[in-house]
Order: structure tokens, then C-alpha cells, then sequence
């Protein structure tokens, strides 16, 4: 996958929520309703997401998948994070086990 079109669509993201018009462009009329709409639509996406791996139909799965992704991405936007930060944050822990990651992980909050 080239992590290019992440770079991309979250660039389109930041011009429609900055100039896009909520009667033509879907960004900017979810981004004028707030963090909790955006938010509200990630959770409704990862539910249609989770139903169609149980159906096992890999193309719905896909479909899924990137509404997913793209209304993250919404939201990412809104709090003023990039993709990018998101894919440094998965390659930090390539290569680590995950039983290792989330022993750090819970290492380090109960030192805070």
C-alpha cells in the first residue's frame, strides 16, 4: 500500500473542512456538526466494519474498512493529527511482540 493516499485524503480533508461548502461537500457539513458527530459516525463504521468480517464477504469487508478509515481520518483531522503521526506510531512497534507492546504500554501508565 503507498501510505501516500493516507497523505492525500487527509489533505482533502483539511481543504474541505477549511473551504468546503456543508451543502455540496459531506466533510464539511459532518465537520460543522463537531468532534461528537464525527466520532458518532467512527463508532457507527466500525460496527458495520465488525458485521461484515462476521459475514466473511471480503468486498463489503473492504468497503467497510475504508469508510472506517476515512471517517478516522475525519476525526484525526479534527484534533489536529495526521496520518502520518499514526503510521510512525505503527512502525515504532513493528517488530515488537504485542504481548510486549501492551506490557509497555501499561508499564508506562502506571508510572504517570
Amino acid at each position: 500500500m503507498n501510505d501516500s493516499v493516507l497523505a492525500r485524503v487527509a489533505d482533502t480533508i483539511a481543504a474541505r473542512r477549511a473551504q468546503g461548502d456543508a451543502q455540496s461537500s459531506y466533510v464539511a457539513k459532518l465537520a460543522a456538526k463537531g468532534l461528537d458527530a464525527m466520532l458518532k459516525k467512527v463508532g457507527e463504521e466500525a460496527t458495520e466494519f465488525v458485521m461484515a468480517a462476521k459475514d466473511g464477504d471480503a468486498a463489503k469487508l473492504t468497503f467497510e474498512a475504508a469508510d472506517l478509515w476515512f471517517h478516522s481520518l475525519l476525526a484525526l483531522a479534527e484534533l489536529g493529527v495526521r496520518p502520518e503521526a499514526v503510521l510512525a506510531e505503527l512502525a515504532r512497534r513493528e517488530g515488537l511482540s504485542g504481548l510486549e507492546e501492551f506490557a509497555n504500554r501499561s508499564e508506562n501508565r502506571s508510572k504517570e
